[in-house]
């Protein structure tokens, strides 16, 4: 399971006060830990509206439904104070696993086979088989290098003409 970065605007137009803000923050951060999720400690208040965004991290491969999640607890905390909560950027925590590579693939719209093994300088090599058909929707050099980021280790594709 990978995590994610989910990003919600709670108060865009600068309408909430310094102790509403922290109130709602500390009653968000007791609905995320019923939830699995964190939040990240930010003082809101000393933000310009625009920038008043809560970052919550939650275990999730799917970013629809973790923004889902976040989306209900701001709404539930930071909607009876008069604030409509606005999505935000969803990203993943990358710690260089085969789940991340997955991740990544799925990103993109692909699957593939992942296979980790030591390299002769004790980094990891990481082979990740993709279909032919694959690689004629992305280019390889997009795959590869949002791979190598992710995992921080060197990656090589390999095309399967025959995997289905």
């Amino acid at each position: 399971m990978r995590t994610a970065v989910v990003r919600v605007g709670v108060d865009p137009r600068g309408e909430l006060s310094a102790d509403q803000l922290g109130a709602a923050m500390t009653a968000l951060g007791e609905l995320a830990r019923g939830v699995g999720a964190e939040v990240l400690g930010a003082d809101l208040a000393a933000l310009p509206p625009s920038r008043r965004e809560v970052e919550v991290l939650l275990a999730a491969d799917d970013r629809d439904a973790a923004l889902a999640v976040v989306m209900r607890l701001c709404t539930t905390v930071f909607g009876p104070l008069g604030a409509t909560p606005v999505p935000g950027v969803v990203t993943f925590v990358s710690r260089g696993t085969d789940d991340d590579a997955h991740g990544v693939l799925s990103g993109f719209g692909l699957t593939g086979q992942v296979e980790r093994r030591p390299g002769g300088d004790g980094w990891d090599i990481v082979d990740v088989t993709l279909r032919r058909e694959d690689l004629a929707g992305v280019p390889e050099s997009r795959i590869h290098t949002a791979l190598e980021a992710s995992l921080n280790c060197e990656v090589r594709i390999l095309v399967d003409e025959g995997r289905a």
